[in-house]
Order: C-alpha cells, then structure tokens, then sequence
C-alpha cells in the first residue's frame, strides 16, 4: 500500500506593495524621531514664550490704594497696543533702529565679502591663521567686547582720546553725531569675522572648472570676483543680510552699556531697550509684551519682503 503525502502550497511571495508599505512606515518613524526634538526645543523656547508674550499684552495688573494692597488682573484689550504705538519713546527708537540698519547692514555685508574674497584669492599665505585672527573677535562675547570699547570711548580714560589730544584732535565718540557710529564700529567689530566665515565657506564651495573657465577667458582677480564668485553665491549673501537685519532690530547690549556712560543714549533708545525698561523699571509687564509682540510683527513683514524681493529678482534674472 502506498501512501501519498500532498505538498502545502508555498506561501506567495512579498509583493513589492508590501515593501513599499513597510519601508513608508520605517521612514516616517525615522522622521518623527528625527524631528521630535527639535519640535519640542521650538515649542518650549519660542511658540511658548510668544504666545504667553501676546496673552499678557491683553491684560494688566491694577493694584489697590498706594500700591500695597493686593493686585487683580484685568483685561485690557487692544489698549497696552496703541499706548505703544502712541509714545514718542518708542517711535524714535524704531527711527534709531533704522538708521542703525542703513548703516550697519551694508557696512558688515560688504566688508565681510571683502575678507572673504581676501582670503579665497589666495594673495594671503597664512590663510588659516588670518582666518583664525579674522574670526576671534566673535568669539569674545558681546557684553565684554561692549566694555572694551566703552573703556576707548570715554574721555579721560581712552589712550586713544589722549592720543588724538596730543595731536591737538578733539574727537567725542559719545557724543550726539558720533554716538550710533560708535555702537555700529562695535557691532561690526564682532560681526565681520562670523560673516567672513559663511561667505568664505560659499567660496570654497564654487565649481572649480568655473573659475578655470574664467581664468582661460582672460578674467583677472577682480573681474571674476565681481562677474563669477559674487553673482553665484548670491544666496549666501542674502542670507547674510537678512540674518543681520534681523540682529539689528534687536540691538541691546551695546547702547544698554553706553546708556551708563553718555545722555545721548536714552533709556528707551533701540525697541529692546524700551521693552526692558516697560518691564524691569516700570513693572509694566503688559506694555513690554505689547511692545515685543509688535517688535515681532515688524521682524517677520520685514523678513518676508526681502525674502520676497530676493524671490522676484532671481525669477526675472533667469
């Protein structure tokens, strides 16, 4: 007698739909644990704090008697907003703002990409040591370099007024024409050499056969500085400028340090100023909110109009 024993059927292969699905699912896990923390950092140190900032703008501590009784919070609507709006103090300090951006903006745009063109030249032999030398000055942190120069700033203490003044030169830097160039010469004191270092790294970055290209056609150093390298890392300058644009609108360790040594510098001179002042000098936390809510608003408008101008430019370039 003989017995038959049947085969199962094997089991159909994995199709590649089924692939397709477990590879999805593995590469959103891998999005999701890439992007959880920085998720976390963004709501805790910024979404956080600034909706907290616009919650406090609509309200106001109203305290009893002469002070001491005990405070109740009320809501004060849009009026922290035009109180802001209304002072003088704080108009001028946005006037102050601008004239700083007109100066400084270029000035550390241009000098940065100056250095960084130095460098890429190759007319510099130690190169990584004047990098080095270009750069430390942003490595020494802002309140200190502030002090350093406030020390050259003042009369009877500044060598460099002595020197002038034996020269028979009378020069103020703390004065009323002098005072913002003074706090510009320390801001780009310390912000060229990290500038330097971005544009310098899109340098590096540049197609090599380009530069050949441009050397082949009889380009000297400057024409392909000014037709080749500056035109493709465009980008890099934008960004430059944007990211100091921004610093500026938030110009505070320099004047909050010089307020102490010079009249010309008022308590509310730059919007930082006024909104440190509307908190820690006057307790009035729903006006520095305000403040800093409208401070905000015009960082982004500004930011999204020469991000967009940038946009319109390199589409009508192309």
């Amino acid at each position: 007698m003989t017995s038959r024993k049947r085969a199962g059927a094997p089991p159909p292969p994995a199709g590649p739909a089924r692939a397709r699905k477990v590879g999805r699912r593995q590469q959103t896990l891998a999005y999701v644990t890439l992007l959880t923390p920085f998720t976390a950092l963004l709501v805790a140190v910024f979404l956080v704090p600034v909706g907290y900032a616009v919650y406090l703008s609509f309200f106001s501590e109203d305290h009893e008697g002469l002070g001491f009784g005990g405070g109740r919070t009320i809501f004060t609507g849009l009026r922290s907003y035009l109180a802001v709006l209304e002072d003088p103090s704080f108009l001028s300090g946005f006037g102050s703002i601008a004239l700083y951006c007109v100066i400084f903006v270029p000035l550390v745009a241009v000098g940065a990409l100056g250095l960084a063109l130095l460098l890429d030249s190759g007319l510099i032999r130690l190169r990584r040591t004047a990098q080095m030398l270009l750069y430390l000055p942003h490595a020494v942190p802002g309140i200190i370099a502030a002090v350093i120069w406030l020390y050259l700033y003042t009369p009877g203490l500044s060598p460099v007024i002595k020197l002038f003044a034996e020269a028979d030169i009378t020069i103020d830097f703390l004065g009323l024409h002098t005072v913002l160039p003074s706090i510009v010469n320390i801001a780009l004191w310390s912000g060229l050499g990290y500038n330097m270092v971005i544009f310098y790294a899109a340098l590096q970055a540049l197609p090599r056969e380009v530069l050949e290209a441009a050397r082949i056609d009889g380009a000297g150093g400057i024409r392909t500085a000014l037709q080749v390298k500056i035109p493709i890392i465009r980008g890099s300058v934008l960004m430059v400028c944007m990211f100091s644009l921004i610093g500026a609108l938030q110009l505070f360790t320099e004047p909050m340090l010089m307020n102490q040594a010079t009249p010309m510098v008022s308590s509310r001179f730059t919007p930082n100023m006024y909104i440190y002042d509307a908190a820690f000098r006057r307790n009035n936390y729903g006006l520095a909110s305000a403040a800093s809510v409208i401070l905000l608003v015009v960082t982004c408008a500004l930011s999204f109009a020469v991000t967009r101008w940038a946009g319109r430019r390199d589409r009508s370039a192309k």
